[in-house]
């Protein structure tokens, strides 16, 4: 967890703050208008920082394996907690409320 990245920042920048920097300023959102979906968005990601990520792997050890584990974990809670609000969205335009006290005559 201690490892660094030399890239824009100083020398004691962690392998995971370097790369949340480096994801939020990538413009993902360019590559889905052109028609991209997410996963080669990702690895256009992974290709354009081939050289930096490299040299995370160099010195990973097992608690950047376990750091790495629970960004895992909690990506995919975020992406579960997308698709249930998503549903939920989906839902609230299909109800259809019906007011029984009015009738009509």
């Amino acid at each position: 967890m201690k490892k660094i990245i030399n890239k824009k920042q100083n020398k004691n920048e962690p392998w995971f703050k370097w790369l949340t920097r480096e994801l939020n300023s990538y413009e993902a959102f360019q590559d889905f208008i052109s028609g991209k979906n997410p996963l080669d968005v990702a690895e256009d990601f992974i290709s354009r920082n081939s050289i930096a990520i490299s040299e995370v792997f160099e010195d990973f050890d097992e608690e950047d394996k376990d750091t790495l584990d629970q960004f895992l974990k909690l990506t995919e809670c975020e992406m579960h907690v997308f698709r249930i609000l998503e549903k939920q969205i989906e839902l609230r335009k299909k109800v259809r409320f019906v007011d029984f006290k009015k009738r009509k005559n």
